[in-house]
């Protein structure tokens, strides 16, 4: 009993922060033997040609500034492709778009989920580097120069942008929470890259090599991390760049912040039965031990030994009261979860205690996950993208 303690107490520690800790010591180990070299900027006559692609579903809130969001992008115009896809969209998206000459626009009456519209989408591809964005979120005008400069390095498949959440002062404890929580994972993405790859990638911004391209399965719930990973699996690396960013407002509650990380998790499971290859140490280990510590741990391991590690400190405690380490771990324990209740508590009276924020966050994700992962097995997940409310900016 002890030892599975100690066992599931690791494991959540390892997942959350020691991978982190991991991680930055073998980066600077690795700049001892090999220092970090920067990627030049391509002067725009060396730049290759640029799909831009958008899939929309019923987002005439945010359109308009979308399109002027992505007009406003810096780069050579005759080497840029802007491509809309509103399948299914019942509102005025479509119309919108379809007033401006020098976007594309494909839409159907029929919603058959995001990867399917995506799938869709790309035999009209142009460019040799696609660009994935959200409808919803805002890109710095240098964001696609950014992004191919890693395309330079021919072992580069794909290259993965970094995801802001706007926070302001008077942010409740889903915006703080989300807020530091992408702080802490764009680091993780910049130090898993300079290892070897990034795990993954956010559909908010991220490109691909467009020949590198592979069809995933149309009830595929997570498609960005589905497509970033298929192209890992064949040898690829996924390149991240912090300088090319997608800002976005945070969920506007912690109900809606439930349902989206629901949504991921279940899509993460499913992605853990397909993506194979990623998971075989005998294909690329460093790959698979990435993939493993930075994903498959948090989604499908870690909120389970949460639980089993506080009922066997407690079931330790009563045993061997005489132990006073296990009585001070589950203090802390204690504290941990109570802060974090306190941090539901003081969101639902709107009062801004930012010290709770985080715990509670943190406990909102892996209830999220343990969620997430029966919902999956209870086939409950549709792959019919759903949007999460935002804050207005």
């Amino acid at each position: 009993m002890i030892a599975f303690f100690w066992f599931s107490l690791f494991i959540v520690f390892y997942a959350f922060l020691g991978y982190g800790i991991l991680l930055f010591i073998l980066i600077n180990l690795k700049r001892l033997f090999k220092p970090k070299k920067d990627i030049k900027n391509l002067v725009d006559n060396h730049l290759p040609s640029t799909t831009l692609l958008i899939a929309a579903f019923n987002e005439e809130d945010f359109i308009e500034e979308k399109i002027q969001n992505c007009l406003a992008i810096d780069y050579p115009k005759d080497k840029f492709q802007i491509l809309f896809i509103t399948d299914g969209s019942s509102d005025q998206t479509p119309q919108i778009i379809s007033q401006y000459k020098d976007i594309e626009l494909l839409h159907q009456d029929n919603r058959a989920g995001k990867m399917a519209a995506i799938k869709r989408a790309m035999p009209n591809i142009k460019g040799e580097i696609t660009v994935f964005t959200d409808a919803n979120t805002f890109l710095n005008p240098e964001a696609i120069k950014e992004l191919v400069k890693h395309y330079q390095i021919a072992k580069v498949g794909a290259v993965a942008g970094e995801k802001r959440i706007m926070v302001d002062e008077k942010a409740d404890a889903s915006a703080a929470g989300e807020g530091f929580y992408w702080k802490y994972e764009s680091a993780l993405k910049k130090w898993d890259y300079e290892l070897y790859s990034s795990i993954g990638a956010a559909g908010e911004l991220f490109s691909i090599r467009t020949a590198l391209y592979q069809p995933v399965e149309s009830d595929t719930i997570i498609d960005d991390h589905m497509i970033a990973m298929r192209i890992a699996e064949q040898g690829y690396i996924i390149a991240y760049e912090p300088k090319a960013y997608a800002i976005e407002t945070a969920s506007e509650n912690s109900a809606e912040e439930l349902k989206r990380k629901i949504r991921i998790v279940a899509g993460g499971i499913q992605s853990i039965f397909r993506l194979k290859k990623a998971a075989n140490p005998f294909n690329n280990p460093i790959l698979t031990f990435q993939y493993i510590s930075h994903k498959v741990l948090r989604w499908a391991v870690t909120p389970a030994l949460m639980l089993v590690a506080f009922i066997l400190n407690c079931l330790i405690v009563y045993q061997y009261p005489d132990l006073l380490l296990y009585q001070v771990i589950l203090l802390i324990q204690v504290l941990f979860y109570t802060a974090s209740a306190l941090g539901w508590f003081l969101e639902q009276k709107k009062l801004k205690i930012k010290l709770f924020f985080i715990p509670y966050y943190f406990c909102l994700m892996n209830y999220a996950a343990l969620a997430g992962t029966i919902r999956y097995f209870k086939g409950q997940q549709s792959a019919a993208w759903e949007k999460s409310k935002r804050k207005v900016a």
